[in-house]
């Protein structure tokens, strides 16, 4: 069995693939979109379906931009995106090319805490991938079954 690389088009075989994005990828095409540095699976940003380095890329292309940041005390520019307040260098988690706290790192959907680097993002909101992201922006129809499947949305039942 054999999948396509989504960026040479060739084809990937098991012994030979990783796995990202929900994609199979030879070890050397998963590179970061921007400076072609080699990724590890799960190790980096995803942007737009596309992997990118979580620094310098991510946080340059995607990341906050000017006001209204503060200074904190060791001179870091650094609002949490999650509650606005500022993030002091002890209290920081890294993801998605900002700072937050913490528990305000949190799934925008279910709400549930996340963990840096382990977790999907859209527009730059985060959300875990299963269910969250998969149901909102994943293909529909997939896992609809009776045994032991999600059922992403409703279905309609006809009277005879």
């Amino acid at each position: 069995m054999s999948w396509t690389c989504p960026r040479c088009q060739q084809p990937v075989y098991f012994a030979e693939k990783v796995s990202s994005l929900g994609k199979n990828w030879h070890r050397f095409c998963l590179k970061c979109e921007h400076c072609h540095s080699i990724l590890s699976p799960g190790g980096h940003a995803e942007h737009n379906g596309r992997p990118y380095c979580h620094k310098p890329c991510y946080g340059a292309l995607f990341g906050p931009r000017g006001p209204p940041y503060t200074k904190t005390f060791t001179g870091e520019t650094s609002m949490c995106p999650g509650c606005g307040d500022p993030v002091y260098f002890a209290e920081k988690v890294m993801s998605l090319g900002r700072n937050w706290h913490r528990p305000c790192l949190r799934c925008h959907r279910c709400r549930k805490t996340l963990t840096a680097g382990s977790h999907a993002e859209h527009d730059g909101t985060p959300y875990c991938h299963i269910p969250c992201y998969g149901y909102l922006f994943g293909p529909k129809g997939v896992n609809i079954g009776n045994v032991g499947c999600y059922i992403y949305d409703p279905v309609e039942i006809r009277s005879k």
